[in-house]
């Protein structure tokens, strides 16, 4: 009978066949397992969550040839492979890329440390300072843009280096950046523990620390997807804070506070729109570039976009109006609002929020409660800030490590797309904000922050750079313009600009490093040891930059990278460009003017 049923349903597409291994017995639409059909029970939930933490069997990691059978020969050609051949998780969506565009680099270098810019250079110095640094990132994210977009690979910025300019320059951008990141981690948690001091809250530091701890290593041991998640809130959060101040600030800048009275620019008279001269407008150009610092997560983040293609340029294009809106817009009426000779300044650090200028602002207003707010909005800033440093960290070493520039165990990546070495190693340094119930405090993070003091500025220069380079070798290689996904709207010379730029603040800083500018009570730094100490303080990271490349220069002899010779093929997302970018200009065509406009931008 069996056998009978068999041959009659056999051409019956919906029918499930013997093979199959389940058959729906006596009309009852269940499936039953066929009878000769072996199953294992599912395995439980903790069990689950254990063998997702294993090494995934099916992907090759650090290929063998990334170093030289002597020993002492990089090959680029397999570095550029492994960072290509990447297996890590591809689940950022573009919703994710764009919230990490808009407020990703938006934190203590924006709400706090600019009342230290305020404090040196005066209310005009910071417009034009911000204002100039802004244009410069601009540049230099535009070219990270057209890179990524075509190459979204592991590492990208410092792979980028590998492969367009010299691997012993990858290999010291690449832990220049990590460390940076590395540091950033126990800085930014005692930054947020301290916010909770604002309070006057009676609980040790240390208690925050554990606290604070948790909740990032926790986020970040969800994957790309969970960092993705807690950027997207932490974003918006952000967004919403700088939007609303700005708003509150044209009201009280008109006279619309409860203490009344119409302030208008009157504070760029007196005191005056420039302190310290021109001493005082470079060393706002450093901290201005501090508080940039992350722009270029955008680029890192890639390598785990679902799209790249379609989610990088959008992102890319909206760093303009972060930079246009949330810094040079609320910055300008934080100039309007406090004067640079206010005493709340004095002294002010990138973790005390009673020395930021906002909450300054909303205390002279006489708005009570909304202090609090903003101080809450500072917390998480810096939350989001230290959840960065781990995926920003553990990324950049994950790629050094599949370039043979790093550890093999750091390119140990998960059944989920983690790369879980990399990730304890961070999370593991991140106990170092355990110094805060120390009394070596102060001493530990001088030092920490001079290490990650200058690590953007090279980092910028050298994206900035690889893009001049690799414009170069695409058009050497007889490639054209029109074959790109994605073309920098400010081009080579948009990073001509970038990369001057950034040597100009490198030289700025040396200047303000070894004569820093008086105290806001006229007083100087003075005394040879005292004078060493701030030098190494605000240069520590260009030393540890050089040592990093002539080691390794000397070590695997390195050369630089010619254009003729330089890989524009190995990472490649999509190759054909002519179908793609048919169907692209054909939808172009049907957009309206407003939207052709809006895109131009957006």
């Amino acid at each position: 009978m069996a056998k009978e049923t068999f041959q009659e349903t056999k051409g019956d597409p919906s029918t499930p066949s013997p093979e199959s291994g389940s058959l729906d017995f006596s009309g009852l639409g269940v499936a039953q397992p066929f009878y000769d059909e072996k199953t294992e029970p599912r395995p439980s939930v903790p069990r689950r969550i254990v063998d997702s933490f294993r090494r995934d069997p099916t992907v090759r990691v650090t290929p063998s040839g990334v170093v030289g059978a002597n020993g002492v020969v990089f090959d680029a050609e397999a570095a550029a492979q492994a960072t290509a051949d990447s297996p890590l998780a591809r689940k950022l969506k573009g919703r994710h890329l764009q919230m990490i565009a808009i407020g990703g680099s938006i934190g203590t270098g924006l709400f706090v440390a600019s009342g230290k810019s305020l404090s040196n250079g005066g209310p005009a110095s910071v417009l034009i300072a911000y204002s100039l640094v802004g244009v410069m990132l601009f540049c230099t994210v535009q070219a990270l843009g057209e890179m990524a977009v075509l190459f979204p690979v592991a590492g990208s910025f410092s792979a980028y280096s590998t492969r367009f300019l010299d691997p012993a320059w990858g290999f010291a951008m690449g832990w220049n950046y990590a460390m940076q990141w590395l540091v950033v981690l126990p800085l930014e948690v005692v930054s947020a523990a301290i916010t909770v001091n604002y309070w006057n809250s009676n609980i040790s530091p240390a208690a925050w620390v554990a606290i604070f701890l948790t909740i990032i290593i926790s986020i970040n041991l969800f994957g790309v997807r969970g960092y993705g998640e807690a950027e997207f809130v932490f974003s918006i959060i952000k967004v919403i804070a700088v939007v609303g101040f700005i708003v509150l600030g044209i009201i009280l800048d008109i006279g619309g506070g409860p203490n009344g009275g119409y302030i208008g620019g009157k504070y760029w008279h007196n005191p005056g729109a420039f302190h310290n001269g021109f001493k005082g407008l470079c060393s706002v150009f450093v901290t201005a570039a501090f508080a940039f610092a992350g722009t270029e997560l955008v680029g890192l983040a890639a390598a785990e976009t679902a799209n790249p293609r379609k989610s990088l340029p959008t992102a890319v294009k909206q760093v303009f109006w972060r930079i246009a809106l949330f810094y040079v817009v609320s910055l300008t009426l934080v100039g309007l609002l406090v004067p640079y000779n206010d005493p709340r300044l004095i002294g002010s650090s990138n973790s005390d929020a009673k020395a930021s200028p906002f909450v300054i602002a909303i205390q002279n207003a006489g708005i009570t409660g909304l202090d609090s707010v903003m101080n809450v909005v500072i917390m998480i800033a810096v939350l989001s800030v230290g959840n960065s440093s781990i995926y920003g960290s553990s990324r950049t070493l994950a790629a050094l490590a599949e370039q043979g520039q790093a550890p093999k165990m750091f390119a140990y990546i998960d059944r989920k797309g983690r790369p879980l070495v990399a990730i304890v190693f961070a999370s593991a340094l991140g106990f170092l904000a355990f110094l805060a119930a120390s009394d070596k405090e102060e001493q530990a993070f001088l030092w920490m922050q001079a290490l990650s003091g200058l690590s953007s500025i090279f980092t910028w220069g050298s994206i900035c750079l690889c893009h001049i380079r690799f414009r170069r070798a695409w058009k050497m290689q007889g490639q054209t313009l029109h074959q790109l996904a994605f073309r920098s709207q400010a081009g080579v010379f948009g990073s001509w600009v970038g990369f001057l730029f950034n040597v100009l603040v490198l030289i700025a800083q040396f200047w303000t490093g070894i004569a820093p500018v008086p105290n806001q009570d006229g007083s100087r730094v003075t005394g040879a040891a005292a004078l060493t100490e701030n030098f190494f303080a605000a240069y520590l990271a260009v030393p540890i930059v050089l040592l990093f490349y002539i080691v390794y220069k000397l070590l695997y002899k390195t050369s630089f990278m010619r254009s003729k010779d330089m890989d524009l093929k190995t990472g490649i997302r999509e190759l054909d460009w002519r179908e793609l970018q048919a169907e692209e200009e054909t939808e172009k065509a049907q957009w309206p003017k407003w939207k052709k406009a809006y895109k131009l931008f957006c």
